[in-house]
């Protein structure tokens, strides 16, 4: 199997668990964080929808330079558009993957600040850490925000504590 067929693989998978717990995005608790040090809510989903872009990003660029960018995230106001986001981001990121060769996985890819360069390495391994582990651990970030909002949570890698149903566990006394 060639690279690019092994992530097609891996992105397609992990776009449906995803979508699943977008679907469960209380959108208008958007503003909501539970730490003063976190992102809220709706900057987070939006940020898990966005990510795949990086796949597209990364496989079409040669580096990418935050001081010369001028981002703006336009959080979405309902679940649809949530979802719309995801599904553009994945569709053009399968695109990007599905046109790249193995050896373009090798071509090394540059993050910089004006500059600094902050890394530069294999296009492979920025897909793996940037784009896909980044996204798993911010996914993962939301299904915690979920819980404490009381939302119920999907499985991402078979059913979850809410799709078993069964009661909460008793809390053991401090006593």
């Amino acid at each position: 199997m060639s690279i690019n067929q092994g992530l097609i693989a891996e992105l397609k998978m992990e776009a449906a668990s995803t979508r699943k717990i977008l679907e469960r995005v209380p959108v208008e608790k958007n503003d909501w964080k539970p730490h003063d040090k976190s992102m809220k809510l709706g900057n987070l989903a939006n940020h898990i929808a966005e990510l795949p872009g990086w796949i597209t990003m990364t496989m079409g660029t040669e580096e990418l330079d935050l001081a010369a960018m001028n981002y703006k995230p336009t959080i979405p106001t309902s679940t649809a558009e949530l979802l719309a986001k995801l599904d553009e981001n994945v569709n053009k990121a399968v695109a990007a993957l599905e046109s790249a060769s193995d050896e373009d996985f090798g071509k090394m890819w540059t993050l910089r600040r004006g500059d600094h360069v902050i890394f530069s390495m294999p296009k492979i391994a920025v897909l793996r850490s940037m784009a896909l582990s980044h996204h798993y651990h911010h996914r993962g970030q939301l299904s915690v925000y979920l819980r404490l909002l009381d939302v119920h949570v999907p499985g991402m890698y078979g059913p979850s504590y809410d799709e078993m149903n069964v009661p909460a566990p008793e809390v053991a006394s401090a006593n």
